[in-house]
């Protein structure tokens, strides 16, 4: 009997050593791309947002190049390793239903952040900030230097990427009511590769002599007019605008090749996905109406597509590009 009672204390020690203090809850950060200093940022605000939680564990991932397929990969695999919570910034809205669907029907909770996935396939979508004014701001950054008006043409990221084709069908509808002198030329696609962005922009430029300005509402495409524009010896006749990183952009500003750019903060971005995934891991329902916490950034509110924005988005010029660029 004592005997028994040596193995039963002994296996106990033993379950009780095996065992974690407590149960991690593990969330999943998938990004377009890896390798892309926008979501680097955004990974810097998730892994902040799990370390004031205490009890949460970021995964960050995402695939080398920006398709959906890779991504499709990636989360197959996080299903896999049964992750509580997935936050994608997808490359495709609908393409990544189905392999998002088999993670919720696991258990696993799933929100689009940045760029979204079709309402089916998701919990909730955290836009960076409202469509219709992001729209706006970028026709709004070329239109600022064009006093008498011109051609402008948009550089974008994927042509299937959701943010991207919403914010140009928004700066559309903007020009006829707001910028009646500004005159959209074209829209390319430069998949959020440099190369091809550089391609991209090379042909616009040949294109459209009488170009006044590239308009990229992607972080990778706006580097790379920039410097299409200065290696060509444009500055100062093709303005290169849209939404940049500051740390990545800023020598463009001091060059002339941009007089501003915007962006909201990624780092807020990347921690408020996580404050959110976490809000639903915890038990919170996302549903319209709803009102979430994102932690230090604040609260959002969910409309009927059980999505919310962040933030409006800042400018960034010659007065406070040196301040920003050391932050992000």
């Amino acid at each position: 009997m004592k005997l028994l009672k040596i193995l039963a204390a002994t296996t106990a020690v033993a379950v009780l050593l095996a065992a974690p203090a407590y149960a991690q809850t593990r969330i999943a950060l998938v990004v377009k791309s890896l390798g892309n200093g926008f979501f680097d940022a955004a990974n810097k605000g998730a892994q902040e947002a799990a370390a004031e939680l205490g009890d949460v564990e970021v995964i960050y991932t995402g695939p080398t190049a920006a398709t959906a397929e890779a991504q499709i990969e990636v989360v197959n695999s996080l299903i896999a390793q049964q992750v509580d919570a997935i936050a994608i910034s997808a490359n495709d809205p609908d393409a990544l239903v189905p392999v998002l669907q088999k993670a919720m029907e696991r258990g696993i909770k799933v929100i689009s952040w940045d760029s979204g996935v079709a309402p089916e396939g998701r919990q909730l979508h955290l836009n960076p900030s409202d469509i219709g004014l992001i729209g706006e701001t970028i026709i709004k950054l070329a239109a600022d230097y064009l006093p008498e008006g011109g051609d402008v043409a948009i550089l974008s990221a994927a042509s299937t990427a959701t943010n991207q084709n919403a914010w140009i069908e928004a700066a559309k509808a903007a020009i006829p009511a707001k910028f009646p002198n500004i005159n959209l030329v074209s829209v390319v696609y430069g998949d959020d590769d440099s190369v091809k962005s550089t391609d991209e922009a090379k042909g616009l430029i040949a294109s459209y002599p009488d170009l006044k300005a590239i308009i990229a509402p992607t972080t990778v495409g706006v580097v790379a007019a920039a410097q299409v524009v200065t290696d060509q010896n444009l500055i100062g006749k093709v303005n290169v605008t849209g939404l940049a990183l500051p740390s990545e952009f800023k020598q463009f500003i001091d060059n002339g090749a941009s007089q501003a750019v915007a962006l909201w903060n990624p780092i807020d971005l990347g921690y408020s996905a996580v404050m959110l995934a976490n809000d639903l891991v915890k038990g919170e329902e996302a549903k319209p109406g709803a009102t979430l916490s994102m932690g230090r950034v604040g609260e959002v509110t969910l409309d009927d597509t059980n999505s919310g924005a962040m933030a409006a988005p800042f400018q960034f010029d010659k007065s406070n590009i040196e301040e920003f660029s050391k932050i992000y």
